[in-house]
């Protein structure tokens, strides 16, 4: 397997880390779940070519939780526009989020089967990373939570207390399967250079996720689930 291994310090006013089990009111877990992480650095650098895989993720920041109400809609964007002037389209819902969060993400490229351009992918990032450009704004698990981000050290430490807290089942990422009985959306499939529609459905996998000593620790074997899943090989 190639890969390359990186570590980047990555914070924000607020984050909302939601299972997508709860449909109605959005709770955030305690901590960024690893879907969340490789978001954040999908924002930064991304090719078709290569996966990130989350190893840990290490919180430097004591856990604040606040309640607050948002404006939101009712249905999801689909393919049929939304008519947000619907006065039953706006809904106020109530939103459990973490206020002044801190991490430091280790992730890996992950080259799919067949690719040898490491040391390339490698360069780009760096560039970016310490630049501080990005393809797009990262955010925190949802868009207005904005995330700033730069290189870390490799020697940061929390700033107070340690935390060790089992967290039960929390999401590790959603495969995206492709199921022409089931197209309930619609996503890209990336093969070498080619670029293809397809339809299916979104399967989200969970893990046993515990803090030990402020580090969430991701199971590699959960990545070779999703991609098993979703027909990739790397």
């Amino acid at each position: 397997m190639n890969t390359a291994t990186f570590i980047i310090k990555v914070g924000g006013d607020y984050a909302c880390f939601t299972n997508p089990g709860l449909k109605v009111e959005r709770c955030t877990y305690p901590v960024m779940t690893p879907s969340a992480a490789r978001g954040v650095l999908e924002a930064i650098f991304w090719k078709p070519q290569f996966r990130w895989e989350i190893r840990e993720i290490k919180v430097l920041k004591p856990i604040k939780q606040i309640s607050i109400m948002r404006n939101e809609i009712k249905d999801r964007q689909n393919v049929k526009p939304i008519v947000i002037e619907q006065k039953k389209q706006r809904q106020q819902r109530a939103s459990l989020i973490l206020k002044d969060v801190e991490y430091v993400i280790t992730a890996e490229i992950v080259l799919k089967y067949g690719i040898n351009n490491r040391i390339g992918y490698i360069d780009q990032f760096r560039r970016k990373l310490d630049g501080g450009q990005c393809h797009h704004t990262p955010y925190l698990g949802t868009r207005e939570f904005a995330a700033w981000f730069e290189p870390a050290t490799g020697n940061e430490e929390p700033d107070e207390t340690i935390i060790d807290l089992p967290l039960g089942q929390m999401l590790f990422d959603t495969a995206y399967r492709e199921n022409n009985e089931r197209k309930e959306i619609h996503f890209h499939r990336h093969r070498g250079e080619e670029k293809r529609v397809a339809g299916g459905y979104a399967h989200a996998l969970f893990f046993d996720a515990t803090i030990k000593d402020n580090v969430l620790f991701v199971p590699r074997a959960k990545y070779q689930e999703l991609y098993k899943l979703e027909d990739v090989h790397v």
